[in-house]
């Protein structure tokens, strides 16, 4: 509950921050991974896997399936998000401001 309570904190603090900041010509975005392969990841992986006496791929899949499933099959990787900063930090998208993007693989149903 609370890092929900947090996660919607933080959600609304950068909306409102892009508010009185963007006509100083600052953009502030958000953005919100789920499950991102890391090495802090791998290594949970590899404990999981050894605590139940499974190969890592097994252990895995476990771990996502324990968050509710991800629809594309995968964690996301590192790399990925970094190409979601880059894009939102480049000079291309200049009147994106007050956003959060989403980068779960699907995994949080949208309405």
């Amino acid at each position: 509950m609370a890092y929900a309570a947090a996660k919607a904190a933080l959600t609304t603090y950068s909306k409102g921050l892009s508010n009185e900041v963007g006509p100083k010509g600052i953009r502030v975005n958000s953005i919100a991974p789920g499950f991102i392969e890391t090495t802090a990841a791998q290594q949970l992986i590899e404990r999981l896997s050894k605590q139940s006496g499974t190969d890592t791929d097994t252990a895995r899949q476990e771990l996502m399936k324990s968050l509710g499933g991800i629809p594309m099959g995968r964690p996301g990787r590192p790399e990925e998000v970094a190409e979601l900063v880059a894009f939102l930090v480049s000079d291309r998208v200049m009147s994106i401001n007050g956003s959060e993007y989403v980068i779960d693989g699907g995994t949080v149903p949208t309405v």
